[in-house]
């Protein structure tokens, strides 16, 4: 019995997120060319920069909404989920519709630098040892300096708030991408 256990357990911590198959994609570089203006200059956020302010705060609030929920590998409600479960009912309860499982999120959106990061971003992570691809994803909700935090389901632990800067977070972390 307890060999079966330990089994069951190492099962789980390799597969994490979610199974399925690697799919590579090329993205097109962006280029923004800003001019200079006779207007006024006070620093005031655009319309847009505030929707999406908006936007981003709202999908954090649904997903702070599940702060303690126990893990549970495929799970998308207060009774159990996963991380990529977890990012996919928060975006989609705001109505914006994204892939179900976190190496599927990790082709969408735009990379970023990790200076850049802010709040509604997604950190992608690799935390198998022998894997190959992503297989764990977090929702940035808070920036302070170069502080990150973000919440994310764990095995261990459920549905929290972490910190980049924490040792094992920091080595695992891949990419971080806008999807806002």
């Amino acid at each position: 019995m307890f060999r079966k256990t330990i089994i069951l357990l190492l099962f789980f911590a390799v597969v994490a997120c979610g199974p399925g198959k690697r799919k590579r994609t090329y993205s097109k570089t962006r280029t923004v060319t800003v001019e200079g203006s006779t207007e006024d200059t006070s620093p005031r956020k655009s319309k847009k920069e505030e929707r999406i302010n908006e936007k981003a705060e709202a999908i954090i609030s649904t997903a702070m909404t599940f702060s303690g929920t126990r893990y549970k590998y495929g799970g998308t409600t207060k009774k159990g989920m996963d991380c990529s479960g977890l990012v996919f009912v928060s975006l989609k309860e705001n109505d914006i519709l994204f892939p179900r499982v976190s190496y599927q999120m990790a082709m969408e959106g735009q990379k970023i630098d990790v200076d850049e990061v802010q709040k509604g971003d997604l950190l992608y992570f690799k935390t198998s040892k022998s894997g190959k691809r992503i297989n764990h994803v977090g929702l940035v909700v808070e920036v302070d300096g170069d502080d990150i935090r973000f919440i994310h389901a764990t095995t261990s632990r459920g549905v929290l708030v972490s910190s980049l800067r924490e040792g094992y977070w920091k080595y695992a972390f891949v990419k971080a991408m806008r999807i806002l």
